[in-house]
């Protein structure tokens, strides 16, 4: 008999590509999203099109900070929770929309951390985030270096690293923290940066740059982020916070003229203002990983890059428009 698992967010960037690698696994998934409207509905029911009809996958429309959790986890049988949804975006978080964040990210995590308690859940996964650490002078970052998040965002990730870690202290709860850097892949989210250079270069647009470009970040592809969280579901750990990275930390400048490379047109560089919760870099050490996950990332920049950009030329073959 296949286990049951939950995934949270589900129609987002990631929990669609994690939902379809149980699902070819064997398991049987519940995906849960409730198209919160921070990018358009059309592009995660798009996200969702390999999933529906699976005899093996249900999809449930609720909100995580109303619905009765613990019912729905007893119900279908859930031994783990994969919980990928969250309010996402660090420049957006600031002033009123912060009430938003906390509701989503930290509200919606301590629910599903009580229902997962009650219901007698064998794993729970958070999915964090590198913004926890801020703009820390140190490099490579480590799990042990003090978090000082540069962005109401981040707040909110790693508050809700801090339920997890005290549900685990405080009912034996075994959830394990992934604190992904930079997720990039076909289906990223259109208002990420990859996202946004590669439709522009299809489309002959000049990019947003904010900065001078030397900033620097630890690319992770989303096929490493899906198998750390697999790894995560049945690793013999428990209250752990873990670094994802991709191991391909490099300049926005880099990744620029890569992007040229691959998509054969002219970069035009439209330079903009730093921006507000940016970090200047960004490289993880994912020793703890390795030890507790046997976890290494196993694709480069250049080919995950290369299956970005194949995949948008498709999407923009369909005539589908990127708000």
């Amino acid at each position: 008999m296949p286990d049951t698992y939950l995934v949270t967010g589900v129609a987002g960037f990631i929990g669609s590509h994690l939902a379809e690698r149980l699902l070819r696994d064997g398991e049987r998934v519940v995906g849960l999203d409730c198209f919160t409207d921070y990018y358009p509905r059309t592009v995660k029911e798009a996200n969702l099109a390999g999933l529906r009809g699976q005899p093996r996958f249900r999809f449930c429309e609720m909100d995580l900070v109303t619905a009765d959790l613990e019912a729905l986890l007893k119900q279908e049988q859930v031994c783990g929770v994969l919980h990928q949804a969250a309010q996402a975006g660090v420049r957006a978080s600031w002033g009123r929309e912060f009430a938003v964040y906390t509701q989503n990210n930290v509200l919606a995590t301590q629910r599903l951390l009580e229902a997962a308690r009650t219901a007698g859940i064998r794993r729970f996964v958070y999915a964090s985030s590198s913004s926890i650490y801020g703009d820390v002078a140190e490099l490579p970052m480590r799990e042990t270096a003090r978090p000082q998040p540069h962005s109401p965002y981040g707040v909110t990730k790693l508050a809700a690293e801090h339920l997890c870690q005290l549900y685990h202290a405080n009912f034996g709860l075994p959830t394990v923290s992934l604190r992904y850097f930079t997720v990039y892949g076909p289906r990223q989210r259109p208002d990420m940066a990859f996202h946004r250079f590669i439709r522009a270069l299809l489309t002959d647009q000049p990019l947003p740059v904010y900065g001078n470009g030397e900033q620097t970040r630890d690319f992770t592809y989303v096929d490493d982020i899906v198998e750390a969280n697999v790894r995560a579901l049945h690793a013999d750990a428990g209250g752990v916070v873990l670094n994802i990275g991709g191991g391909s930390r490099v300049t926005l400048n880099e990744v620029l003229r890569l992007l040229g490379e691959l998509t054969g047109r002219p970069v035009h560089i439209d330079r903009q203002g730093t921006q507000h919760g940016d970090v200047r870099h960004t490289w993880a050490d994912t020793s703890a990983a390795q030890r507790l996950l046997d976890y290494a990332p196993r694709h480069t920049l250049e080919s995950g890059l290369r299956a970005q950009v194949d995949w948008l030329r498709g999407v923009l073959g369909q005539s589908w428009t990127c708000p």
